[in-house]
């Protein structure tokens, strides 16, 4: 499934599954800030999209704006990836100054963000949170259990008890390692570095077999290129997607499609990977998941 230079070729889910993938769900992309927002307050507004197990929720902020959880039931992200962004994240009675070019796990129950700078956020909130998931305006697309996907399922709290875990960034690139992967109890995420054009002679189709892939576009413009296999009832056939969106934006990749998501503008383009709960390919290999001593993996059935 992938080039043998490719670090994915070394997981274990490199080979692909086997059976037959009868249905396969919806795509969804979505462009921030091209409509109006789904909600604002002093300082802030909203942009919401989900998938089956998550809320991307993407703010345009100002200095003072708040953010606030109240209730929420498990834990969730915040990335800051601008480096001039700074923020005051406060819960379960704890408070830490988190700076800029940074990723945040913040525990359940209620929680509160201060915007000390930058523009903008983006919070990653599982759909176990109810009130969160109504906001989002592609639900339709969602709407009961996925023909691919199980019961979403939380993985194990982190070592030392939840609370506020932040995370730089700024880690240097690693010959072999792919990306800057951070996980917690409902999320891994994994940030790519800036990258000019994609060499189009060395894309990577590929599939995953159960799990939906979001892919975050926050600068530049990619093209996303999808692929439903056929099955042996037409009625799951599709036409082949070739997307072409700018940034902020989401692309949402069901399970079984394959799919290769090209960087396009001449300048800077980046790209961040959201999964829900965390994979375990990559979290199976050592050294790919920056934070893994701090969230252990589930235990082996």
């Amino acid at each position: 499934m992938y080039e043998a230079d490719d670090p994915r070729s070394r997981l274990s889910t490199a080979g692909g599954g086997t059976g037959p993938a009868s249905a396969f769900g919806e795509s969804t992309y979505a462009e921030f800030c091209d409509k109006p927002p789904q909600e604002s307050g002093p300082g802030w507004k909203t942009w919401y999209v989900r998938g089956q197990n998550f809320v991307v929720c993407y703010s345009l902020v100002e200095p003072g704006a708040v953010l606030e959880r109240k209730g929420q039931v498990d834990e969730y992200v915040l990335l800051l990836h601008d480096p001039q962004s700074s923020a005051t994240v406060e819960a379960d009675g704890e408070q830490v100054q988190v700076p800029g070019y940074s990723i945040t796990m913040i525990p359940p129950g209620d929680s509160r963000i201060t915007v000390t700078g930058g523009a903008y956020l983006v919070r990653m909130i599982s759909t176990q949170n109810a009130d969160i998931t109504a906001k989002a305006p592609n639900n339709a697309k969602y709407a009961g259990p996925h023909p691919q996907i199980p019961p979403f399922k939380a993985w194990p709290d982190p070592v030392g008890g939840l609370r506020i875990r932040s995370y730089s960034l700024d880690v240097p690139d690693q010959e072999g390692r792919f990306g800057k992967i951070f996980r917690c109890s409902t999320f891994m995420i994994n940030v790519f570095p800036p990258q000019g054009p994609r060499d189009v002679t060395k894309l990577s189709p590929h599939h995953h077999d159960d799990f939906e892939q979001c892919s975050l576009a926050l600068e530049g413009l990619y093209v996303h290129h999808l692929r439903w296999p056929w099955t042996a009832n037409q009625h799951d056939w599709r036409e082949d997607e070739h997307v072409t969106v700018g940034s902020p934006s989401v692309c949402v990749i069901p399970p079984r499609v394959i799919h290769t998501s090209a960087p396009s503008a001449a300048g800077s383009n980046v790209l961040v990977d959201i999964f829900a709960p965390p994979r375990v390919d990559f979290s199976e290999v050592a050294g790919w998941v920056l934070n893994a001593d701090d969230y252990p993996m589930p235990a082996a059935n």
